[in-house]
């Protein structure tokens, strides 16, 4: 698009009223000048209503607000997250969608003047308003809406006379009517889905434009074939409110039969600089649930060592019965996260029998590195002997393992002993045997005190926990300890405040995204170790508060 285009369309407030000029449906707004009252003009527009970053995008600078008492708070966050994204603090108010969905349009145009659709998408599986899953065709969508929102969308690239790649994104409403959104004047992340259900490579095809040829007619343009859906693998804790997850990747690996766009691989350190997300990955099949299940399983079998990611999430997500019935809002995932945080959390037998094949590699490990008498087993003596016993760290549990070796080994977690009938082979990255009598190949891999364990019934990680504990192990309950390192971009308390459990004391910004550091209990704040506009570091204690119990000695 030519460079007028862009900046118009790049404004969101620019852009709606172009498109409102051009007859295409839009949400009512609220500017936020000098002189608004913003709480005259949030009743004017209805609640709930939604504060957006006027040059925002990727979900960044918005904040939905159902009462009126949370405006403020709203358009103080926006306009901060704003300013670290785009370096631009404007937002303005817009009427909120309840249940609405978020379709988007793929349009081409070109400099003789013909504009073109190659149909539509669905995005409304969203987390902080950023895509999490995306498909095309959109899943029972009124076919008449359909070609309301092809039409809609070829109108709004012939108002601004479009050149090259653009998408119009559109908040369809639970009754068929829609909104114009946004139009973002490039290729979107989810483009592929795209291409593999109509066989045309979007990016050529921009190249092309550019070089002054002709699109279309749209009746040349191929059809969509089968279904396409694309899973963003991002870098986060989705059971800790998403907060990014950093360090270095040592082990990335997809199987083979689904497109994988990375910008990640084995060996590249994920830092909290950038966007979280580490690639895309898309499964196309002759229909929606063949492309669900082909993509579920390749998620499931990737091979992920070093950082925590939302591949357990995607793959709930792409198995729960809700989304495969479709069509969904973009209130799905907030409203089901919890369910499907639980569904994708893998049962405590098997986390335990991934940490007992992990005290077996190791004892495997020790005796390859044994100086003298690498032969005998691990832990042998002349005399019986007690089995020997290693400590994990899983999450926020601790898990000892006991093994000793015989013709078959003994291995006990928890004081549970594993079901273990036959030993193929115990390396120490490979271990093979027979438990709950199935044949099962593991694979481990070790850096430092981290353990990786692999295998077809899922992915588990431990750390081996030191004999001796230290100081850094006793963590103060009230000490607030930074997960991601970060930024400083706020701190609602001074020393001496009292506050509750729950209540906001910093907040840092990570990835261009804000996390809220909230108090774990009621008390006094005594210390805060960091202001506005420092750097934090992973695992830096921010600030601590005196519980209301231990202040009377």
């Amino acid at each position: 698009p030519t460079p007028d285009v862009i900046a118009v369309m790049g404004s969101k407030i620019a852009s709606r009223a172009t498109m409102e000029e051009a007859g295409v449906p839009v949400l009512a707004v609220a500017e936020l000048g000098e002189d608004t009252d913003p709480h005259e003009a949030g009743l004017a527009i209805g609640y709930p209503l939604v504060v957006k970053a006027s040059s925002g995008g990727g979900g960044k600078g918005m904040r939905i607000v159902g009462d009126p008492g949370n405006l403020t708070d709203a358009i103080a966050g926006a306009s901060r997250e704003a300013l670290a994204s785009f370096g631009d603090a404007t937002v303005y108010l817009e009427h909120y969608v309840e249940h609405g969905r978020h379709i988007e349009v793929q349009i081409f145009g070109d400099r003789h003047g013909n504009v073109v659709h190659l149909y539509e998408r669905e995005c409304s599986i969203q987390r902080r308003f950023q895509k999490v899953i995306e498909e095309a065709p959109a899943p029972g969508l009124d076919d008449d809406v359909r070609v309301r929102l092809w039409d809609a969308a070829v109108g709004a690239g012939r108002a601004v006379r479009y050149e090259g790649a653009g998408t119009v994104e559109f908040i369809v409403a639970p009754d068929g009517s829609f909104s114009f959104l946004e139009m973002n004047t490039r290729l979107q992340v989810e483009h592929p889905v795209t291409e593999m259900t109509t066989g045309l490579d979007l990016v050529r095809m921009q190249i092309e434009i550019a070089s002054g040829c002709v699109v279309g007619p749209q009746d040349d343009l191929p059809q969509p074939e089968g279904h396409a859906i694309e899973a963003r693998l991002y870098a986060e804790v989705p059971g800790d409110g998403f907060v990014p997850s950093t360090g270095s990747l040592h082990r990335f690996t997809l199987p083979h039969g689904v497109r994988v766009d990375a910008g990640v691989d084995t060996g590249s350190v994920v830092t909290h600089h950038y966007d979280p997300m580490l690639a895309k990955v898309i499964a196309h099949a002759p229909t929606r649930d063949e492309a669900a299940r082909t993509l579920s399983r390749a998620l499931s079998r990737a091979v992920i060592h070093g950082i925590e990611t939302n591949r357990e999430l995607l793959v709930s997500i792409l198995d729960d019965d809700g989304f495969r019935a479709g069509p969904l809002d973009t209130g799905y995932l907030e409203r089901e996260i919890d369910r499907l945080i639980t569904a994708s959390t893998r049962p405590s037998r098997d986390v335990r029998l991934d940490a007992g094949i992990a005290a077996l590699a190791g004892q495997a490990e020790n005796r390859l590195q044994a100086p003298v008498l690498a032969s005998i087993p691990s832990g042998w003596r002349n005399v019986p002997s007690q089995p020997q016993t290693v400590t994990f760290i899983h999450g926020d549990e601790t898990i000892a393992a006991q093994y000793s070796m015989g013709r078959e080994p003994s291995v006990t977690v928890d004081g549970e002993p594993l079901a273990i009938s036959h030993v193929y082979r115990i390396a120490p990255d490979v271990v093979d045997l027979v438990v709950d009598r199935v044949r099962v190949w593991f694979d481990v891999h070790r850096v430092g005190a981290d353990v990786y364990v692999d295998s077809v019934r899922g992915s588990s990680s431990f750390t081996r926990k030191e004999r001796f504990t230290t100081s850094q192990d006793r963590a103060e309950p009230g000490a607030m300890v930074a997960r991601t390192p970060g930024n400083v971009v706020a701190v609602p308390v001074v020393l001496g405040d009292l506050v509750e459990a729950g209540d906001t004391v910093m907040i840092i910004e990570a990835m261009k995204m804000e996390q809220a550091i909230r108090a774990p209990l009621g008390g006094r704040v005594v210390a805060i170790h960091y202001a506005v506009g420092q750097q934090v570091e992973a695992g830096s204690v921010l600030a601590e508060i005196e519980g209301e119990d231990s202040s009377d000695g």
